[in-house]
């Protein structure tokens, strides 16, 4: 991993793109979001998890609000929010559990990175995740069935950077396949 001190050289791209970063949750897409949004120039970070709707609107799963499907997420406000950065000739940089899941924000992508991690990993990640207190452990078992029937990239894209969450990123390898044919 890089050090979070050091000065990142910054890159300029020719024009704004839009970088979508799926994975499962803590599979460390908001860390590399962070990452790409020091190194390239007029770039944003736009979270899926920001555009949600009335909470009252969003299914239960055992009297636990359902965060993890995608009626959890505005897709109509994420896609012009997207739009309205993109048109501002910024770089976005969209990331979220279900990022590959909604038709119109799959077709803002000019970039594709999937984040994997293994279902040990995730849970031994997951436990130790305590920003909105303990979650009982059949809600952890249902973010990752949420996660493989909702989060994962659709088999139609072929032009997808897959990292492994296990391991420190190649930034040179993201780097690379970010600036490929820009």
């Amino acid at each position: 991993m890089p050090d979070n001190n050091s000065k990142p050289d910054i890159i300029k791209l020719k024009y704004p793109l839009c970088i979508g970063i799926g994975g499962v949750s803590r599979s460390g897409k908001t860390f590399l979001a962070h990452y790409l949004n020091r190194v390239i120039s007029n770039s944003i970070i736009i979270n899926q998890d920001t555009y949600i709707p009335k909470e009252s609107e969003i299914p239960e799963i055992k009297g636990h609000t359902d965060w993890e499907r995608p009626e959890a997420i505005d897709w109509i406000k994420l896609s012009v929010a997207i739009e309205k950065v993109l048109q501002e000739r910024k770089t976005v940089i969209a990331e979220g559990l279900l990022a590959f899941n909604n038709d119109s924000v799959n077709r803002l992508y000019s970039k594709r990175i999937f984040i994997e991690l293994s279902h040990k990993e995730f849970i031994r990640r997951k436990k130790l995740d305590l920003r909105w207190g303990p979650e009982p452990d059949w809600y952890i078992d249902h973010i990752w069935e949420s996660y493989l029937k909702y989060g994962k990239i659709p088999e139609k894209f072929s032009d997808v950077l897959i990292l492994n969450g296990e391991q420190d990123f190649d930034f040179d390898k993201i780097l690379q396949y970010v600036n490929h044919n820009v």
